[in-house]
């Protein structure tokens, strides 16, 4: 991974946020009828998402020209879908995700195989595992547009991702107005802060970029 590239997840930190919103009880809401306390905080699912920048690609041709007549394919991640099946003791997150590219030329049948990596990060900035692969994209004869897919998978243990029972029922109980916490958030109580964030896990994915095409990703 290049320095630029560490850069791009330094700052991606706390993709997998937590969020809180008043309303009926269910996941990750704030529940009022017997007190305030958050009645489910997570689970063991890694968050999905796109790092910043790696979402797109651009290829030149003349390959060391970045002129726009120079142009030659220009693609993008979309569709990134997840799938997961959090119902063992390694949790396991498939995603997937389409890819849409368009040419210069609307010549013959053309295939480009464009290059993408699937990472886990826990915590927003620790990574624990990389792998690469390559998603084709196909353009018919006389078409301008094409297609791929591709996929990324990844397993995280469950208890990895699973919060300590105490702080568990530090978030999760039940405050009072009046209490002397009641109005504290205790994910601003730095413990609990740093526990939530352990056991946050991401599965990123984007294209595997090299140094010029991410300084044009992120120059443009």
């Amino acid at each position: 991974m290049s320095p630029n590239f560490r850069k791009i997840f330094a700052i991606l930190g706390g993709v997998a946020a937590v969020s809180l919103v008043a309303g009926c009880a269910k996941k990750n809401d704030i529940d009022v009828s017997s007190g305030v306390g958050i009645t489910s905080v997570r689970n063991a699912c890694p968050a999905v998402a796109v790092p910043l920048y790696t979402g797109d690609i651009s290829l030149f041709d003349p390959a060391n020209s970045e002129a726009a007549s120079a142009l030659d394919v220009v693609a993008s991640i979309t569709n990134v879908t997840p799938q997961c099946d959090d119902t063992g003791d390694d949790v396991y997150q498939l995603a997937t995700f389409d890819v849409q590219a368009t040419r210069r030329d609307a010549g013959p049948a053309r295939t480009v195989s464009l290059p993408y990596f699937s990472t886990v990060v826990q915590g927003g900035n620790v990574v624990v595992a990389k792998r690469l692969g390559t998603v084709n994209v196909t353009f018919a004869a006389g078409s301008l547009r094409g297609t791929g897919r591709g996929q990324a998978s990844a397993y995280v243990d469950r208890a990895a991702a699973t919060l300590p029972a105490d702080i568990q029922e530090r978030i999760t109980r039940r405050r009072k107005v009046g209490d002397e916490d009641a109005a504290i958030d205790p994910l601003s109580i730095p413990e609990v802060r740093t526990a939530v964030q352990r056991a946050s896990f991401e599965l990123l994915v984007g294209f595997q970029l090299t140094d010029e095409q991410l300084r044009y990703n992120v120059r443009r």
